[in-house]
């Protein structure tokens, strides 16, 4: 009998690799050729891309398809670096020669607000702009991509080599990964956010334990998840070593999806029979809040433990902790406090920017909160001091300073300094740190 005619049950993201490559089933390990619904890249990795596809392809080629390419200008954008700049302009010469339909350029780096195509971070404008939908295959030359898994797709990071080929051919030749999954049930205390649940899952299995694996989300705390926490899941799958994070898709991802686009998408689910590498369990209701201490995400402690360690900063930004409801849940923590640090606001997009101003919070906008708790005026959207950046970067540690962060690595040199400390945590426990200059555990505030 031919394999194909088998019944097997697949994983979520078997089943998409399936779907994606012609086939009725798929098995891990496997080396499978799969069509592309869409290839992201930004201004860092985007010129390389570019060079490549050019060499291999030549320097008359066109891409393979204009409508299924996204550009996004967000590293190094607010900078007077020449080469960063340069990179901008790699990529907007190479979508006009192209007709590339989704660039979101920026020309006036002095005034964000007066460029009406740009968004901010590339994983969350993805989402934002309707480019992440359920069953299909997105890939991009970060390695954040997975941050798109939680809408129930195949999203992960590519070189720029693989990405050049996507450009020529719309197709990629990758290894089915094995799916690990995590079962989160129980009641969320009213001081655990999704970030602590990462870096719960990435303490417990290490930066290696998910080595080419798909990282699946499941259980009835998920379920109740919004579509931001769930993106703060799968956004940190990579911290793991994972080749993706997925969630399976729901009436809150279609809400939120159609919301933001018509274009048709099919999910795919988990079969009940499907197997998987391995399954861990947890009950959330009795975590307590965590951080990522210094140099690696999975260096992990509870942040209780970590109350005499003085800080001299607070970070809430980037694609894992820049996004409106980690505003909103900073805010809860700051409103009528005064912070003792310095505390740097980036918001993720040009959207999560304007919420700043919009959205209240018991009476007052967030931006008002925050002024008034004495933090630093909320900045340009961009990546800005998560990737550390020229030394002009918004927030970049130019000195050994020890800072409390609500991104997603905390390598030596990651922000800034190699002599840095960065305590990788929730908005909540940022923001009761910012409260008292040391790292502190939220449930002092809440």
């Amino acid at each position: 009998m031919e394999r194909n005619a088998i019944a097997m049950g697949m994983t979520l993201t078997e089943k998409i690799l399936a779907k994606a490559s012609g086939r009725n089933t798929v098995e891990p390990g496997e080396n499978i050729w799969v069509d592309v619904d869409l290839l992201m890249t930004h201004d860092v990795c985007g010129p390389g891309t570019i060079g490549v596809f050019k060499r291999e392809f030549g320097a008359d080629a066109k891409v393979w398809n204009p409508e299924k390419i996204v550009l996004i200008p967000d590293h190094y954008i607010f900078t007077a670096d020449e080469r960063a700049n340069r990179n901008v302009d790699i990529l907007r010469d190479f979508a006009q020669e192209q007709g590339i339909k989704y660039f979101y350029d920026i020309t006036d780096r002095g005034n964000f607000k007066a460029n009406p195509d740009y968004k901010g971070v590339c994983h969350i404008a993805l989402a934002q702009e309707g480019h992440t939908r359920p069953g299909e295959v997105l890939f991009g030359t970060d390695s954040h991509t997975c941050n798109a898994g939680a809408f129930g797709q195949f999203a992960t990071g590519i070189g720029n080599t693989d990405a050049a080929f996507i450009l020529g051919t719309g197709k990629l030749l990758i290894k089915v990964p094995a799916t690990m999954r995590f079962v989160l049930d129980g009641e969320m205390p009213n001081y655990l956010l999704a970030k602590d649940l990462i870096l719960q899952i990435i303490g417990d299995i290490s930066v290696a334990g998910a080595n080419y694996r798909s990282m699946e989300f499941t259980g009835e705390t998920v379920s109740r998840m919004t579509m931001e926490d769930r993106m703060t899941l799968c956004n940190m799958a990579i911290e793991a070593g994972g080749k993706n994070g997925t969630i399976a898709a729901d009436e809150t991802t279609f809400e939120y999806v159609r919301a933001r686009t018509t274009k048709p998408f099919e999910p795919v689910y988990t079969d009940a029979d499907a197997k998987f590498y391995s399954d861990r369990r947890y009950d959330v209701s009795q975590l307590e809040p965590v951080v990522a201490q210094p140099h690696s995400p999975d260096n992990r402690a509870l942040a209780r433990e970590c109350r005499d360690v003085k800080i001299d900063r607070v970070y809430i930004g980037s694609c894992t902790g820049g996004k409106t409801e980690d505003f909103i849940h900073a805010a809860h923590i700051l409103k009528g406090q005064q912070v003792k640090v310095p505390t740097y606001l980036v918001p993720a997009t040009q959207k999560v920017y304007n919420d700043l101003f919009t959205i209240k919070y018991e009476g007052q906008t967030l931006s008002e909160i925050f002024l008034q708790s004495g933090c630093i005026e909320p900045a340009a959207p961009s990546c800005a001091a998560c990737l550390g950046g020229p030394k002009d970067t918004f927030g970049r540690m130019n000195k050994p300073e020890v800072c409390v962060s609500t991104t997603n690595r905390n390598f030596p040199g990651r922000m800034g300094d190699k002599s840095a400390q960065i305590y990788l945590a929730s908005p909540y426990t940022a923001a009761a740190s910012a409260l008292t200059g040391y790292v502190t555990d939220p449930r002092e505030f809440l």
